[in-house]
């Protein structure tokens, strides 16, 4: 029988995310600020701005007041052309910066022309940037799993350290990761993007704990299937992988490796501007109040039952300890 227990005010925020190896885009035009929000005076640097959560996002906290970094690989693109000349449009705070989260140069380069650029130490930084490569366990080769782990964990990390000392100095900031439903939940044939996911959610959950005393929040984001370009360039990965997979490996699996890189994602139809809304309304609130997890769907969220369910888990198996107020000051 399953244990009932309160649930906190933390808890009830706590997020809720969706499959899909994704990292989402959607359609990207002028996003009108609806809220109330007020980001006014702070910088936020954003990694993956080319599209998708990381693009809406850009423009959207821009509109509510934030000086934005909005950051990307390989420049000269298209889309920083086409975001600088809406900032420039629109009077909107936006630079668009050089930042592919593999190369630790760009990271060291371009998180200091930020700071220098706001003056100080960024308030926020959006792990946005992330890649999905599907098909079962033993098909992701090392190449595949070396590519997935260094984009979706290697590289968020490059840039907690990158942004840290400058939040540590200053005594306040946040880190936002963009998680998933599955880096709760696993789904079959999901490649390595649940793993990557798993293992994001470990290491932010332990560096809220560790930030606690440093004045520094951190906020899982968990979003659900959205209609982002995540999909047309998983399938990109994918399908490089099933050609460079042997046939009877492949064969061995029937529909889980047959259907490799056929999701484009236009069946689904939730708005994706849910996401840049969610964080918008999190960073806007007060400091040491924010949620360790926040579950972003308009219905689906069944990764909710294990973040309650480990966030008490938690605080009974460290909640007396000595490290208890910092777990304390993050689940409570």
């Amino acid at each position: 029988m399953a244990k009932c227990f309160e649930l906190s005010r933390r808890q009830l925020m706590t997020g809720t995310a969706m499959l899909a190896a994704t990292i989402p885009l959607a359609k990207v035009g002028a996003q009108t600020a609806t809220t109330d929000t007020d980001l006014t005076g702070k910088s936020v640097l954003i990694t993956g701005c080319s599209s998708g959560f990381g693009r809406l996002g850009a423009e959207y906290y821009a509109r509510l007041g934030a000086k934005v970094f909005a950051t990307m690989r390989n420049l000269p693109r298209p889309e920083a052309d086409a975001l600088a000349a809406l900032a420039k449009a629109e009077q909107l705070d936006i630079e668009v910066i050089e930042i592919d989260v593999l190369s630790e140069e760009q990271i060291a380069a371009g998180v200091e022309k930020a700071q220098a650029l706001s003056g100080g130490a960024i308030d926020v930084l959006i792990n946005n940037a992330g890649i999905g490569i599907t098909g079962p366990v033993e098909v992701q080769d090392m190449e595949a799993t070396q590519l997935a782990f260094d984009t979706n964990v290697f590289g968020c990390q490059r840039m907690i350290r990158a942004v840290l000392p400058g939040m540590r100095a200053a005594g306040r900031g946040q880190i936002f990761s963009m998680s998933s439903q599955i880096g709760r939940l696993v789904v079959p044939g999901a490649g390595h993007y649940p793993a990557t996911k798993f293992a994001l959610e470990a290491l932010s959950e332990q560096m809220a704990y560790e930030l606690v005393p440093l004045g520094v929040d951190v906020t899982i984001i968990q979003p659900g299937g959205y209609p982002t370009k995540i999909w047309v360039n998983r399938n990109r990965y994918t399908a490089d992988l099933k050609a460079r997979t042997a046939p009877e490996t492949l064969s061995s699996y029937g529909p889980l490796a047959a259907g490799m890189g056929e999701e484009d994602g236009t069946r689904r139809s939730t708005d994706s501007m849910d996401v840049p809304r969610a964080i918008a309304e999190i960073m806007a609130m007060p400091a040491g109040k924010r949620p360790l997890r926040k579950a972003v769907h308009p219905t689906f969220r069944p990764q909710e039952a294990v973040n309650n369910f480990m966030a008490e888990a938690q605080l009974k198996f460290l909640g007396n300890s000595p490290y208890g107020p910092w777990i304390r000051a993050v689940q409570d």
